[in-house]
């Protein structure tokens, strides 16, 4: 009979882990969990700790991960060869993350893998496929990529445009035919002792990976393409999950329970950290017994149907880029608005520095704002504001948070006003400047209005105007009457500032001094 050993492979959430190693190892299947060494290191003590008891957990030697680099492989690997050391009554190896869940119960799932003497695993070929739909394709494999391009951004384009123009193109080791799919696949033990042997005698193919861009899409893909014979591999991932039309991974909230049952498949991904109700209900599905199953499996279609149509029901995640669209219930939108953009940003840093949140200048300001690549939805200011939505949501699931701040312009009520009309938490802290003649001059001059040539006479006139209309934003604003404003006045007491920048960030008091205590966050 099948036993499963999971690799899981996480990097915060440490309660969620351990929920999550404590359910799927209940019934006699076991794991092995790598905790990116980037994480905090009392986290992953929390998590030894609580599951040192378990006889069906083990941890693989962690390492520093970063999206697209070749660490992920790494830390699989290592994890991997932790499961075959201490599991070997494993017969199969199934790759999940800490925002898998199951979605059928153990028996079911035992049932499956003993049916079918196969690898399930997603791969098809790299260059034909149309795997890829946007970006790029042969540019991964052939240059060499040594930095991260999520933390090391200049130096990764700076490389690969040096090696692009010097012609430094690398060979595909020859015996090699190139694949991509899924990362999340289930092997049998035998496939995985011989991948870690094959790699063993060929530093080639492994210093060949190491080198590409995303090999956790192309690296266990190709090798099992290489080494299992064809009707012995299940073209397809026992995990469900789905994309958006901006490819990015569909979120699952609570009243999704009905249709991942209805899947064929074993898993789901992703699972909003918010569904409580469905990972309650979830959870406990997996160690269930005699539970009957309507397979249906119209999870795609369906989703298709509903977003294509633009609807806005309450199911299944409306069309989240047309303008009646939500953001999710569970998400929380903090906004930082202020005309003084740069103590916004003084501002902002210090929250980042304190809280870890994700923090964001003026992106609907400012066409240089530095923003991740979201597949060219970000790289105009027309874009983000006609996509305003899919351009948060996007950066909810880039950054895998649901708490985000931002920074706006006052002049940009609208825009306040939208997102505050959106079914996710909405809070705004409206930063009160003073404004001096110098600063109004120097603004007329940044926006266009005035020039080198400007008289002081046509300058005299122009700051009084220019100081009218920043308190007309500011009233309307006001007027708006939005849920969630907060103020923080330049001529407040501290202790009254501090109090505002708790009550919008829901922080203790003194996490808030530490944000405040900056006596140049005014200064202009």
């Amino acid at each position: 009979m099948a036993k499963i050993a999971f690799i899981l492979l996480c990097h915060k959430d440490p309660e969620a882990i351990i929920k999550q190693a404590q359910s799927l190892t209940a019934v006699g299947d076991c794991m092995a969990i790598h905790f990116d060494a980037s994480a905090p290191r009392a986290d992953f003590e929390r998590i030894r700790a609580a599951l040192a008891d378990n006889p069906n957990v083990t941890f693989a030697r962690r390492v520093k991960c970063g999206w697209g680099a070749w660490s992920l492989v790494q830390a699989t690997l290592n994890a991997l060869e932790a499961a075959l050391d201490r599991f070997p009554r494993a017969t199969h190896f199934y790759m999940v993350s800490g925002d898998c869940m199951a979605i059928k119960p153990a028996e079911f799932a035992h049932e499956r893998l003993d049916a079918r003497e196969a690898d399930y695993i997603e791969s098809v070929d790299f260059f034909s496929s149309g795997w890829i739909k946007t970006g790029w394709k042969e540019e991964r494999l052939i240059y060499r990529h040594i930095f991260n391009e999520r933390t090391q951004k200049r130096r990764f384009y700076a490389m690969f445009e040096l090696q692009k123009r010097l012609g430094l193109k690398r060979r595909i080791p020859a015996d090699l035919e190139v694949m991509i799919g899924s990362q999340w696949w289930c092997l049998r033990r035998r496939t995985v002792e011989a991948i870690l042997e094959f790699i063993a005698g060929r530093p080639d193919v492994l210093r060949f990976f190491r080198g590409t861009w995303i090999p956790d899409e192309t690296f266990f893909q190709t090798l099992v393409r290489h080494l299992v014979p064809e009707p012995e591999i299940e073209n397809r991932t026992l995990t469900f999950l789905m994309f958006t039309d901006y490819g990015m991974p569909v979120t699952f909230y609570n009243d999704h329970y009905d249709l991942l049952l209805a899947q064929d498949y074993l898993f789901a991904r992703k699972i909003s950290p918010g569904a409580l109700d469905l990972k309650r209900r979830l959870g406990v599905l997996y160690s269930s017994e005699r539970v009957a199953f309507q397979i249906s499996d119209e999870g795609r279609s369906l989703y298709k149907f509903l977003t294509e149509k633009g609807r806005a029901g309450h199911r299944f995640a409306p069309r989240f880029w047309e303008t009646e669209s939500s953001l999710g219930r569970e998400r929380e939108l903090l906004i930082v608005v202020s005309k003084k953009w740069h103590v916004a940003k003084r501002l902002i840093g210090r929250i980042r520095e304190a809280t870890g949140l994700p923090c964001i200048d003026y992106l609907f300001n400012e066409e240089s704002c530095d923003l991740p690549d979201l597949g060219g939805l970000q790289s105009t200011m027309d874009k983000r504001h006609r996509h305003r939505r899919a351009l948060m949501r996007m950066l909810y699931d880039y950054f895998g948070s649901d708490r985000l701040v931002i920074c706006l312009d006052p002049g940009n009520l609208d825009l306040i006003e939208d997102f505050c009309r959106d079914r996710a938490t909405t809070r705004l802290l409206q930063i009160d400047c003073q404004f001096s003649d110098d600063f109004l001059a120097g603004h007329a001059t940044r926006v266009g209005l005035a020039g080198e040539r400007t008289s002081e006479a046509a300058m005299a006139r122009l700051v009084p105007t220019i100081r009218n209309d920043i308190l007309h934003e500011s009233d309307a604003l006001r007027d708006a009457q939005l849920p969630g404003h907060v103020y923080l006045r330049e001529l407040d007491p501290p202790e009254a500032q501090v109090q505002a920048v708790a009550q919008f960030l829901s922080i203790p008091a003194a996490r808030a001094r530490e944000i405040t205590s900056d006596d140049q966050l005014y200064s202009d």
